[in-house]
């Protein structure tokens, strides 16, 4: 008989999972999703066109909080938890609820949940939401297009609309971000890869978009989400992930952010500039523990503003990335940061001018405190998050999204924008760890 299996997930891993290991494998059926993190993916379905022959209805998904009614309605025999950027705790209790009703708990490893792709391969990670990848990321294209090789990075899945559009996307120019009706969330990940004259994919299929990619680049890039592992592996690899000091101690207590610190050929220690000595030191030592033989890359994330006059002396609203303040759980960011280099009089509370899905957003994450994340994942949350700025009482804004907000909404106060890149410091440095690729 086949096993009855659940994949619980956020619409990212547990798609690549199921596609990966589950689509065509006639001794399981999988006969649910769960989702969690990202807003309207519970209730529909994981669509037939991308389950395959075995799945002509598709797959229904369903919110987490349902998880035990599915176990006992499904007679489930194993539930796959698929998502990442969760503390240990958390899921060694769902492991405690998945066991206690019945079914066996299932982490995947990466044997089993990687596809192997022809070309080499750098892959970009972290041990936390925030720790700044993407900045490392960047400098990985830079470094492997000095060398005269023709990239193409591939981003962990943000898929918040029609899956079987979605399956396989292709970024290289802006306007490609309003034909696949990108989100907030999706833009910040993908037009830095675009101004600077890279090509991103992105979807659903990551063998399709991996067999895609190939087809134009010498050497592929995953650019990671998260702190979610490598989807990709390659006879010919090097493994980078980015470490915060200003959590120290997280690279321990999160997955599979420790899976990927233990894994890693290159740790790259970023924000050594703004974070406290000790945290730094922790980090070192918790990497000499875990994965000794690793080289380690110091960097900086300096700040700069566009419009610094805007800011000192000023009362302004600060908004965030995102996910780096939700489940990132970061209390600050680059905007506080630069809000303090630039001398800003006080940061005001938005709160009790938040709108619709903002204003949820803060009921869910109570301690993103006096700062706003920029969350975008659908319409009426970009409408949400212009009339949440655009009805705080204050001088000014300062944005510290990878992208300019002012480009997306349009904001009635004065605002400037924070840039922020990876600074390396001493040797050995990215291009060096890179010259063999």
């Amino acid at each position: 008989m086949k096993k009855k299996i659940i994949i619980m997930g956020a619409a990212g891993r547990d798609f690549h999972n199921f596609n990966c290991y589950y689509r065509d494998n006639d001794n399981y059926e999988v006969v649910a999703f769960t989702a969690t993190q990202i807003p309207d993916i519970d209730g529909r379905k994981y669509p037939a066109e991308l389950a395959g022959k075995l799945y002509p209805a598709g797959i229904p998904i369903h919110a987490e909080e349902e998880i035990l009614d599915l176990i006992a309605k499904h007679n489930a025999d194993e539930v796959v938890f698929a998502y990442s950027d969760v503390p240990h705790e958390r899921v060694m209790h769902n492991a405690s609820l998945v066991n206690a009703a019945g079914a066996d708990f299932k982490l995947m490893g990466l044997k089993e949940s990687r596809v192997k792709t022809t070309k080499p391969l750098v892959t970009v990670c972290a041990t936390r939401t925030g720790c700044g990848k993407s900045q490392t990321t960047r400098v990985v294209v830079e470094a492997l297009k000095a060398k005269g090789y023709k990239v193409a990075s591939i981003r962990h899945p943000m898929p918040y609309g029609d899956l079987v559009e979605q399956k396989v996307q292709r970024f290289a120019e802006l306007e490609d971000l309003i034909k696949h009706k990108c989100t907030i969330e999706e833009m910040e990940e993908y037009e830095p890869h675009i101004m600077m004259g890279s090509i991103i994919y992105a979807g659903v299929d990551y063998e399709a978009i991996v067999r895609e990619a190939e087809k134009e680049a010498d050497v592929i890039i995953w650019d990671g989400g998260n702190n979610d592992t490598p989807f990709y592996t390659s006879d010919k690899e090097v493994k980078i992930v980015v470490v915060d000091p200003h959590r120290p101690g997280h690279e321990l207590t999160y997955y599979p952010g420790e899976t990927n610190l233990i894994d890693a050929d290159v740790v790259v220690i970023n924000k050594i500039d703004s974070a406290d000595p000790e945290g730094i030191q922790i980090v070192r030592d918790n990497i000499r523990d875990l994965n000794p033989n690793a080289i380690v890359i110091d960097g900086a994330s300096p700040l700069s503003i566009d419009r610094p006059e805007l800011v000192e002396g000023a009362d302004v609203l600060v908004v965030e990335d995102g996910p780096t303040l939700t489940h990132g759980e970061m209390t600050y960011g680059a905007g506080v940061v630069a809000a303090e280099k630039y001398g800003a009089a006080d940061l005001v509370d938005p709160r009790e001018f938040a709108v619709g899905t903002i204003a949820e957003t803060f009921e869910k994450y109570p301690d993103v405190g006096v700062l706003l994340p920029a969350m975008g994942y659908g319409e009426q949350q970009i409408k949400d998050l212009e009339e949440t700025i655009n009805a705080t009482e204050c001088d000014a804004v300062v944005i510290a999204t990878p992208i300019d907000l002012r480009r997306i909404i349009n904001i009635n106060k004065p605002a400037a924008q924070v840039k922020y890149e990876l600074q390396e410091i001493g040797r050995p440095t990215i291009a060096d760890v890179l010259k063999d690729i």
